[in-house]
Formats: structure tokens, sequence, C-alpha cells
């Protein structure tokens, strides 16, 4: 989705700073997010992508910059930002003993204009456990329920906090597919994930971040596009410790100089070679193992994702703790 259907910005973030004794665990950061847009904080764990969320929901005061909602600062009008927003914390401890419909009925009692219950719990489709303990609810009706939570006030701006995290294929889907039908009702969505292929799906643009640093920003088919390479072959050399230092640098280079490579990354000891020209590069790349008498392990193709763009600006993978 392109940057220019959204014009109003709902969150404005300047300079952004947050520091524990001599760790930054955010670094002035500098972001807007437009009305109606799902906006994503990618990055593997400890990027910084729950501090920032925090601090611009009010919940954890900055050590520099500031952060507006709605044109509320969180600091200075922090029960204004309360209003207009939502927010499922990455671990949201609930009432065990209650029913589901009951801690919905009590955190609605917490606003003066609260959505009607059991439509909401329907809209996260947890119609057939309203009347279950939360105890008994699986990991993800648990995360479901903390959204409705975080729905109850009908807010301008929800914020997710790695909302799939330890969630099988099927729960995340279903998690995903909520997400997209509150972005059809213009809701304003702020997600963290260290999840490529969910933030690729979710989301209208991506902060890429990485040690408390913005690194790239923009929608995931134009980050993509960055790397101006439609495909990549990865592999292993399975023979590599017959290759001194100097010998691997010069195959690096000769891979770069091979049928349409763009660029060439190596992480863990696999080689990511980047193209517009998967079959030329291939053939090439086949040929030239056979005359070096190198040994190919574990070759595969596919097309280059937001995890490609990761490695290339960072060295590391998103997946790495």
């Amino acid at each position: 989705m392109s940057e220019g259907k959204f014009e109003e910005s709902v969150i404005s973030v300047e300079g952004l700073y947050k520091k524990y004794g001599q760790f930054i665990a955010v670094n002035k950061i500098n972001f807007e997010v437009k009305q109606g847009e799902v906006f994503g904080l990618l990055g593997p764990n400890g990027a910084g992508k729950t501090t920032t969320m925090e601090m611009i929901e009010g919940l954890r005061k900055p050590d520099g910059g500031k952060a507006l909602v709605a044109g509320f600062d969180t600091q200075k009008q922090l029960n204004k930002v309360k209003e207009v927003i939502g927010v499922q914390l990455q671990s949201t401890s609930l009432f065990d003993l209650l029913k589901v419909k009951e801690i919905a009925q009590m955190y609605a009692s917490f606003y003066p204009n609260p959505l009607a219950i059991e439509p909401l719990l329907e809209s996260v489709n947890l119609q057939e456990k309203m009347n279950d303990r939360v105890k008994n609810l699986s990991g993800g009706q648990k995360q479901r329920l903390a959204i409705a939570l975080a729905l109850v006030n009908d807010p301008k701006v929800i914020f997710l906090d790695e909302p799939t995290t330890g969630l099988d294929p099927q729960a995340r889907r279903t998690l995903w597919d909520i997400i997209l039908r509150l972005k059809q009702q213009g809701k304003t969505i702020i997600l963290s994930t260290h999840y490529m292929d969910e933030a690729h799906i979710l989301c209208d643009r991506i902060c890429l971040v990485d040690q408390g640093n913005i690194i790239a920003l923009n929608s995931p088919q134009e980050l993509i596009k960055s790397l101006d390479s439609e495909s990549a072959i990865e592999f292993n050399l399975s023979n590599t410790d017959v290759l001194k230092e100097n010998d691997r640098k010069a195959l690096i280079q000769e891979f770069k100089m091979m049928n349409a490579v763009k660029q060439v990354d190596v992480h863990n000891d696999t080689y990511i070679l980047y193209t517009n020209q998967l079959q030329h590069t291939l053939t090439d790349l086949i040929q030239q193992a056979d005359e070096k008498k190198i040994n190919l392990a574990d070759l595969q193709t596919r097309t280059a994702t937001l995890e490609d763009v990761f490695i290339h600006m960072t060295g590391r993978s998103l997946r790495e703790e």
C-alpha cells in the first residue's frame, strides 16, 4: 500500500531517547504514523521496540525527546492520551478465575462510553468462550482476549506488542485476520514484531529497528526493492575448511562478478547471492563450483524478503536473540 493514501499524522515521535546506565535502549528516534495505517516496528528481540512503544503509550518516561498521540503530549497530557489509545502489552496478566465476559465488563467499567461487550467479544472470535474462565483459555484465545480489552474504549490508536509470539500458526493467522479487520475499520495500529512474514502481510509501512536505532523506514515493497534484486540463492560450501581466508575473500569477489549478481552476503557460513536473473545466476554458480571443485550444500532459491534487507543492513538475522 502506498504511503500517499495516508495524510493526517496521528502519532509524532521526535528525538525519543531512553538510557539504562550506559546502555542506550532507544537512540533519539524520529517517525510519524498516519491515521488509518498499520505501522510496524520490526527488529530482533532487544532492539528497543517495546521501550519505544511504552514511551509513546505514556507507560515509560523518556530521558529525552517527546511523543504526541492525536495531538496530545504523552508526558504532559497523559490522561487525554489514555482516552484515545488501546494497549495490548507483550505480557498481559489476566484474572484467571474470572469469566471472559466478567473481565471484559470490568475493563469496560473503567471508561465512560465503552463498547457493548458481546459484540466486542464476537469480533475477536470469543463469543463461545464468554462464560469460560480465563484459566481455561488457550494461548491464542488469551491473546484475542487481551486485544478485546485493548478495544473496549473504542480507541483511535491501538498498540499491539508482539501479539503472536509463542502462538501456533493457526492462532497467529486468526490474530492476523482480526488485525486486518481493525485496519478496515480505519483504526491506526502500531505493531511490534520480529516476524518478517507478519510485518510484510499486515503493515503499510515498516520501521526497521536495531540496537535502539531506526535503520530503515518504508513500505515492505520498497524496503525489499532497495535490495535491487528479485531473487536470492542460498547455499553452504561443504568443503570450506580447505579455503584459506584470502581464498574465501577471493571467492566472494568471484561470486560478485557472476552473471546478474547484484550483491553477496555471508551470514553464519551461508552465502546469499541476490539477482534479478535467477536462472542465469544459478547456471553460472553451478558451473563455477564445478570448475573450482567446490561442493555446494543446502542450495535453495527464493524470493527476496525483509529478512534479507535486515541481514544486508546489519549482518545479522532478525531471528537471532
